[in-house]
């Protein structure tokens, strides 16, 4: 069907199938605020937590997917925990996270899904990140070669970085989870 052809009306419901697919109700969200006011990082967004909520409810993606606020979004559920909704906020970004790459919208914060790509590469080829190794892809990815050199110096003096990686056991298992041989997940 041609994307000329489906009313707004249509494409927020076919949003929020999306959403309630993945067990997201952004519809029982009653607009607290509970989310935003606990958000350790929101004030570098341009939407704040309660807002994305409500536009999701309202099927406002294209808003969405062009934002900041799912790039920056830490995932550390702060918001989640103090919703009396038990809304999934940072399953919600996610969602919107894969969203924009699959519809090939350029992310609103670059590096970001750049360094996700080195720390999965890392885990892909070590079963654990191997953190100079990953620092280094992330930083040739990224052409930021000299940023937080004096800091890397500093933790690789205090043994936090080690030159060589370790393996892990089971990373046949690991690597049967990239390749879509293992188990299946949710994608």
């Amino acid at each position: 069907m041609d994307k000329t052809c489906i009313s707004p009306d249509d494409r927020n419901e076919k949003f929020l199938r999306k959403l309630k697919a993945r067990n997201i109700d952004v519809q029982a969200c009653y607009q607290c605020g509970r989310c935003s006011s606990g958000c350790p990082i929101g004030d570098f967004f341009d939407l704040n937590v309660m807002e994305v909520v409500r536009l999701a409810g309202y099927g406002q993606e294209d808003k969405l997917l062009h934002s900041h606020t799912i790039w920056l979004c830490a995932a550390c559920e702060t918001c989640a925990t103090r919703c009396p909704n038990e809304i999934e906020i940072a399953g919600l970004m996610d969602v919107l996270r894969e969203l924009a790459l699959r519809r090939g919208i350029a992310p609103a914060e670059p590096r970001i899904p750049l360094f996700h790509q080195s720390f999965l590469g890392s885990i892909r080829s070590w079963g654990r990140v191997w953190e100079i190794g990953m620092i280094a892809n992330y930083k040739v990815r990224s052409g930021d070669l000299a940023g937080d050199m004096k800091l890397g110096l500093s933790m690789f003096l205090k043994g936090k970085l080690k030159l060589a990686p370790h393996s892990i056991k089971g990373t046949s298992e690991i690597k049967e989870i990239f390749s879509g041989k293992g188990k299946e997940y949710d994608r």
